[in-house]
C-alpha cells in the first residue's frame, strides 16, 4: 500500500484572500496543482446535492471553487465545474441547482459549469461490485478531474466527504436504482470505493471551512469547522475527516471497503499528515450513527439463533421516521424511495419497515428535513 500524504490547515471565513491563501497552503505539502499542464481541461467534480444555498453548508462553497479555478487559470488550464444532483439530470433542472448554490459566482473566477447531461455506460472488470455502471458524459472530455467535496454528516455512510462526493457522477435519477441495487451499506459503499478506482481523481480536496452536522448531508446544521484538507487518495483524506468528526474507520464503511482493498491504513495515526490534524478535532460533531449494516446471524447457524440474531439487529438498527409537526407532505420521499416502502396517506408519509432497505434516500433528500434518523433506544443505550 503506497501512503497517500494528507494535508490540513486552518481556514476560518469563505472571504476570496483566504480562501486562496488557504488552497495554496493546503495543496504545497500533496504536490500542489503541479500536475495541471498549460491546455488541460481540468474538470472539478463539486457536491452539489440539491438546490440548498451556499450558507446552508451542504454544498461545495463557490469561494472555494473560484479561487481554485484562478489557479487553474493561473497554470494556462481551464476549469470546469460539475455535478449531477440527487433530481433530474437536465439542462432545466441542473441549472437551477447552479443558481441556487451560487455556482455562477464562479464564472467570473473563470471556470466553466457543466452543460453536458449525456450520459454513457463504463465497463469496469476490476470493480467489486460495480462492473458496469452508467454515469455523466462531461468527465470523458476532462483532461484531469478534482474531487471537491463538502465535510458533512451521511445518514446511511456516516460520513460524507471525498470518497462518497464521486457518487454524483451517477446520473441523478439513476441514483435510486444503485441503492436498491445496493441494499446493503457494505455493498454500497464497495460500488462507491469503485467509481473512485475507475475515475481515480488527482487530487481530493475538502471543505471543512463551514461543515454539517446532525442530520446531514443536506437537512443538518452548520458546524464551522475553520478547516481545509487535501490529498491525492480520497481515502485518506477521509481517514483524517473520520477523527475530526470523532468516527473511527469501523464507523464509515466507505472507509472499510477502502481499508478491506489496502487503500488505507488501519488507524489514522498511521497516515502521512501535514499539519497539526489533533488540534482541528471537533469535540462536539453531532454524528449519526446508524451501524444498519451489522449482521448478528447469518445462514449457517440455527433457526433460534438466527432469529435472536435478526431480533437483536431490529433493536439496534436506525430507521428513517417522519417529524409529523416539519412535514408538508409533499411526497417527495415517496417518489424517491428506490424500495417503494413509503406510500403517502393523509399527507403524511407511512414507512413499510419490512420492505425498507435503510438507504435513507428520504432522510437525505427531503426538502424540509422532517425526515430523520431515528436510533432505537436500545442503540443509544449502548452508545452510551
Amino acid at each position: 500500500m503506497s501512503m497517500e500524504r494528507v494535508s490540513v490547515v486552518r481556514c476560518e471565513s469563505y472571504d476570496a484572500a483566504v480562501c486562496r491563501q488557504a488552497l495554496l497552503e493546503v495543496l504545497e505539502p500533496v504536490g500542489g496543482l503541479d500536475f495541471i499542464k498549460p491546455g488541460m481541461r481540468v474538470g472539478i467534480k463539486a457536491n452539489l446535492v440539491a438546490f440548498l444555498k451556499p450558507e446552508a453548508a451542504a454544498t461545495t462553497h463557490p469561494a472555494l471553487l473560484s479561487a481554485l479555478a484562478e489557479l487553474i487559470r493561473e497554470r494556462g488550464a481551464s476549469a470546469v465545474i460539475g455535478d449531477s444532483p440527487g433530481g433530474l439530470y437536465t439542462a432545466a433542472y441542473v441549472k437551477n441547482v447552479y443558481r441556487a448554490t451560487g455556482m455562477y459566482e464562479t464564472e467570473a473566477a473563470g471556470a466553466a459549469l457543466n452543460m453536458d447531461f449525456g450520459q454513457k455506460q463504463a465497463d469496469f472488470p476490476a470493480g467489486r461490485v460495480a462492473k458496469t455502471f452508467q454515469y455523466t458524459a462531461w468527465l470523458d472530455d476532462c483532461d484531469v478531474l478534482i474531487d471537491f467535496c463538502k465535510l458533512k454528516s451521511h445518514g446511511m455512510m456516516g460520513l460524507s466527504a471525498a470518497a462518497k462526493n464521486m457518487f454524483g457522477v451517477v446520473p441523478g435519477t439513476m441514483k435510486p436504482e444503485y441503492h436498491y441495487k445496493y441494499p446493503n451499506p457494505a455493498d454500497f459503499a464497495r460500488m462507491i470505493v469503485d467509481l473512485d478506482e475507475y475515475f481515480q481523481p488527482a487530487l481530493s480536496i475538502v471543505d471543512g471551512v463551514i461543515g454539517m452536522d446532525g442530520n446531514g448531508p443536506t437537512a443538518g446544521d452548520p458546524k464551522p469547522m475553520g478547516l481545509l484538507l487535501a490529498s491525492k487518495s480520497p481515502h485518506a483524506v477521509d481517514l483524517a475527516c473520520a477523527h475530526l468528526i470523532g468516527l473511527e474507520r469501523e464507523d464509515v464503511p466507505t472507509l472499510e471497503a477502502a481499508y478491506e482493498r489496502g487503500l488505507i491504513p488501519a488507524r489514522w495515526q498511521e497516515l502521512d499528515i501535514a499539519g497539526d490534524l489533533e488540534s482541528m478535532v471537533v469535540k462536539d460533531f453531532h454524528n449519526v450513527r446508524t451501524k444498519s449494516d451489522i449482521l448478528f446471524w447469518n445462514e449457517s447457524r440455527g433457526p433460534v439463533k438466527k432469529l435472536a440474531g435478526k431480533f437483536v439487529q431490529k433493536c439496534l438498527s436506525a430507521v428513517p421516521k417522519v417529524t409529523a409537526e416539519q412535514c408538508v407532505g409533499c411526497g417527495r420521499c415517496a417518489d424517491i424511495c428506490p424500495a417503494k416502502a413509503i406510500t403517502m396517506k393523509n399527507k403524511l408519509p407511512h414507512i413499510d419497515r419490512r420492505a425498507c432497505i435503510h438507504c435513507f434516500c428520504c432522510q437525505e433528500f427531503c426538502p424540509k428535513g422532517a425526515m430523520k434518523v431515528y436510533r432505537p433506544p436500545v442503540a443509544r443505550l449502548l452508545n452510551r
